[in-house]
This record gives structure tokens, C-alpha cells and sequence, in this order.
């Protein structure tokens, strides 16, 4: 009869157990629907290149340049993979290394993207056509970076506090997708700036 009571500790564990699960599989979903609807975003600045401006492209665009901050942003996926798995092996230490690392290159990015506007104002300024829409894209993305940083930071405040555990990590597994969107997008954003012509 005890299995039977609703107040038996097993049941009641199973049901946390099930309560946890019901609400994790709502915080992912949640989470794709938003970035489905942030994609939809980046998919109007990305067709506004070709539609107002064909694919024509300025000459003074700084190639090097472009495709390093691209491999700087690429490597902080890595190390933000690295810090999802850490904390998915309940290794906080090395999750907390892998967040900083992350934050780290985003910022170096966005020295990059700094370094790329200065130059941008002499060759296309955003008056132009094309700097309407290279300034508008990039900007738009830079504070993607910014806010992912940000979210970043907090998960890593929460981490160093203890909050994340082995089995309970759905802090670092959000901030981690929300910047490998922000990566993806980026890998869309770079062809269509800087190698279309």
C-alpha cells in the first residue's frame, strides 16, 4: 500500500525527476523558437545585400582582416563546445576556463570588427549603399556578440557560485547555443560581405 501513496519518497523523487525533464525539454524549445525567429532576422539583412545592391562589391573591403575575426569566431565555438562538455562531465573548473576563453575571442572579434569600421568609413562610409548595409549587418551582429558575451559572463558568475552540476547544467548549455548562432550567422554574414562580387 505504501507504493501506492502519492507521499512515498520514491514517487515523489520520480516525479521531480519528471518535473526536471518536462521543464528542460521547455526551456529547449523555447530556446530554438527564439532562435528561429532571430534567424529570420539575419535572413532580411542578408537579402537586403543582394536586393539593393546586387553583387556588387567595394574594392577597399580588407580580406585579411575579414577572414581572421571569421577564424577568431569559429575558434570561440570551439572553446564554447569545450565548456558545454565540461560541465556536462560535471568538470567546472575546466567549463569555467572554456567560458572565459570564449568570452576572450568574442572580444577579440570585436577589436576586429572596430578595426574593420575605421577602415570602412574612408572606403564605404554609411551614406553609400553598400555601407547602408555593411555598417546595418555588422552592427546588428556585433551586438549579438555583445549580449552572448554578456550571457556568458552571468553563466560563468553562476558556475563559480556552484550552481551547475553534472546533471544540471541547462545554464551553460543555453548561453553555449545562443553563441554558436550567433558563430552560424556570422558564417552566412561573411560570404555575403566580404567574398560575393
Amino acid at each position: 500500500m505504501a507504493a501506492a501513496s502519492p507521499s512515498h519518497p520514491a514517487s515523489g523523487h520520480g516525479s521531480a525527476v519528471a518535473h526536471a525533464a518536462d521543464r528542460l525539454a521547455i526551456n529547449r524549445l523555447g530556446l530554438w523558437l527564439f532562435l528561429a525567429s532571430e534567424s529570420f532576422l539575419f535572413a532580411a539583412l542578408l537579402s537586403s545585400r543582394y536586393f539593393l545592391q546586387g553583387v556588387q562589391r567595394p574594392a577597399g573591403m580588407n580580406q585579411p582582416l575579414g577572414l581572421a575575426i571569421s577564424i577568431v569566431l569559429l575558434l570561440s565555438s570551439l572553446t564554447a563546445y569545450r565548456a558545454e562538455m565540461a560541465a556536462a562531465y560535471g568538470d567546472r573548473a575546466r567549463s569555467q576556463r572554456h567560458l572565459l576563453a570564449t568570452v576572450g575571442l568574442g572580444l577579440l572579434f570585436l577589436v576586429g570588427v572596430g578595426i574593420e569600421w575605421f577602415e570602412a568609413f574612408r572606403h564605404f562610409p554609411p551614406s553609400s549603399g553598400f555601407g547602408t548595409i555593411f555598417f546595418t549587418t555588422t552592427g546588428v551582429h556585433a551586438f549579438h556578440v555583445v549580449s552572448g558575451m554578456l550571457l556568458l559572463l552571468v553563466v560563468y558568475r553562476l558556475g563559480r557560485d556552484g550552481r551547475f552540476t553534472k546533471g544540471n547544467y541547462w545554464g551553460v548549455e543555453g548561453a553555449v547555443k545562443y553563441w554558436h548562432f550567433v558563430d552560424v550567422a556570422w558564417v552566412f554574414i561573411y560570404p555575403t560581405l566580404y567574398l560575393v562580387s
